[in-house]
């Protein structure tokens, strides 16, 4: 049998890594986080030896640094789902899009068959500038190649950011050269936008949809409204559906150009962090236009507390499915190695005093992160009756019934509709086949198509390209069988996913939901509720024989029942960004 002296020692040392990774993670979450707190001498001095004893007399040498690296995830873990820690090389890239730039090149990129596909060129960007242009495929950088399995998407974003100012040469293979092309890249700052697009629905209605809650976002709320009341709206709609939140401070921004003065948002409680109020200041200039948020199962954190805002005191109607349920607020807290911990340090109630967050088991993340599919499967996406509230009942303002304990029930629920789904359909999203097929098609087609600039031509040249035939052709060389009877009756889910990502691929994200919203029924339910004038929630009339025991007094803290904790949903974006 041959002698594992690796597996025989593990024990030990996860041992040995968790005891450490608690005092490290105790001792400078307390340090920089200004409220420093005394560690008990024996247990500060067992560690201490230790280290010292493991150091000076284990049969092998140890990196304890990688053993606390190790360590530090799992003693987090053991917290709830959304502490966590992020190694240094992580950090900067999970901070791009909540600070509203990163310093790179200024390119959303695919990886395909090994080789970097430049999808689409910030506008006014350095690649840009430098003369890159949609559709070039990189192969070299800094004079290498770099093409085959090294190309992965943290070695491209690695070698694509960069410091302000700094160079990169690229070299590109390009449509109608036979040779590669060199360009000279000064790195600078690339603006991320959490708003993606503003438009009007009708004559009368805005249209803004949040991806996230940025240092931006307020800002670019602005922006977006001033040019939606210069083409006269007068109802709006905020979408926040997959919105996974982000900064609290930009969701209570937000919600405050909404409100008028002195209506709570949001109140902070943790046992290290006293009752916070954040309440609005009566500035906001679009207090009065009727108002629609949208929500679904991905709305979550930040997104949460602009819903719940917008409810408890009635000032919108929320419409979509229950959200995911996020009721605690994290603090970020640096390590001098570079790397960070996103602590749990408080819960967040809305305005009512309900905690949504959804119930959890301590160190179960598995089985936290399963509870999306089980509400698929208990059929919540399809019916409102199925919708399980395991907290107390609260009440709005006007004294409408709200619950906690498991995300934000919208006012108007609008279910999933699967009439055209089936199996083939399940298999073409799954397997990604659909993607790639979008990508391949944008690249052989991009010529034809670059004369489309606005959603509605380009929309409209694709419903005669007969893009699904084409799909299941493509699919079932690439193992996925054709099945035209599947086919044909899920012919428009697989129509519009397919001609959605090349109107992607070809103008902006802004596109897309402008072709995906022309057939949304939550949207369709948004504009019929303007139409009847009907945006401000009003009390429903009293049910004969029953009588509501909620909570009435806005802002009162509510009774812990079971687990009402946090959560975590982070959509990843299409292409990404370097």
């Amino acid at each position: 049998m041959k002698y594992d002296k690796k597996n025989r020692f593990m024990p030990l040392l996860m041992a040995v890594s968790m005891i450490l990774g608690i005092f490290i993670g105790t001792f400078y979450a307390n340090h920089f986080s200004g409220s420093r707190l005394t560690v008990v001498n024996n247990g500060s001095n067992k560690l201490n030896n230790l280290l010292r004893i493991i150091d000076d007399q284990y049969v092998d040498e140890v990196n304890i640094d990688s053993l606390v690296e190790k360590a530090m995830p799992l003693i987090l873990g053991e917290l709830d789902p959304h502490s966590v820690y992020i190694s240094a090389k992580d950090v900067q890239q999970s901070q791009d899009d909540l600070k509203g730039s990163f310093s790179g090149v200024g390119i959303e990129f695919t990886i395909r068959q090994d080789t970097i596909h430049v999808e689409n060129v910030i506008k006014n960007g350095p690649a840009e500038k430098a003369g890159i242009i949609a559709g070039d495929k990189i192969v070299m950088v800094d004079g290498k190649k770099f093409v085959g399995k090294k190309v992965t998407q943290e070695e491209a974003m690695h070698r694509l950011k960069g410091p302000q100012g700094s160079k990169v040469r690229v070299g590109v293979l390009r449509f109608g050269h036979p040779k590669v092309l060199s360009f000279d890249i000064t790195r600078a700052e690339i603006p991320t936008k959490t708003i993606t697009a503003a438009y009007m629905l009708d004559d009368n209605t805005g249209y803004i949809k949040i991806k996230n809650f940025g240092e931006k976002t307020y800002p670019e709320l602005l922006i977006a409204l001033a040019n939606l009341q210069q083409q006269g709206f007068q109802n709006l709609v905020i979408d926040l559906r997959d919105n996974p939140g982000g900064y609290l401070q930009s969701a209570v921004q937000v919600a405050n150009e909404f409100l008028p003065a002195k209506k709570l948002i949001v109140y902070t409680e943790g046992r290290k962090s006293p009752r916070q109020d954040y309440s609005s200041d009566g500035h906001g200039a679009y207090q009065n236009i009727p108002l629609v948020v949208l929500i679904n199962e991905g709305s979550a954190s930040a997104a949460e507390i602009f819903a719940g805002a917008m409810q408890d005191n009635d000032r919108a109607t929320i419409i979509g499915r229950r959200s995911f349920g996020k009721g605690l607020v994290q603090q970020q807290i640096p390590f001098p190695d570079g790397s960070m911990i996103r602590l749990t340090i408080a819960r967040y109630y809305t305005p009512s005093g309900r905690c949504i967050q959804k119930p959890y088991v301590d160190g179960d993340e598995e089985a936290y992160a399963q509870d999306i599919i089980e509400r698929y499967q208990h059929g919540e996406f399809f019916s409102q009756d199925s919708i399980k509230h395991t907290g107390p009942a609260y009440h709005t303002s006007i004294g409408r019934v709200v619950y906690g304990g498991g995300g934000i029930t919208p006012d108007i629920f609008v279910p999933e509709d699967t009439t055209y789904v089936t199996s083939y359909y399940k298999q073409a999203i799954m397997s990604g086949l659909i993607l790639q097929f979008a990508f391949t098609y944008t690249d052989n087609n991009r010529q034809k198509m670059k004369m489309f600039k606005q959603m509605l031509d380009l929309s409209k040249y694709l419903n005669e390209q007969n893009t699904v035939d084409q799909f299941a052709d493509y699919a079932d060389k690439h193992g996925l069988q054709r099945r035209n009877l599947l086919i044909k009756k899920s012919h428009s889910l697989l129509e519009q996913f397919i001609n959605g990502r090349i109107i992607y691929n070809m103008l902006d994200e802004q596109a897309l939901y402008e072709y995906l919203n022309q057939d949304d029924p939550v949207i369709t339910r948004a504009l019929m509720l303007f139409k009847q004038n009907a945006a401000f929630p009003k009390l429903p009339a009293p049910t004969k024989g029953k009588t509501s025991r909620g909570k009435t007094a806005m802002g009162s803290r509510p009774a812990f029942h079971g687990n009402m904790y946090n959560t975590v949903a982070f959509m990843p974006p299409f292409r990404l960004n370097s």
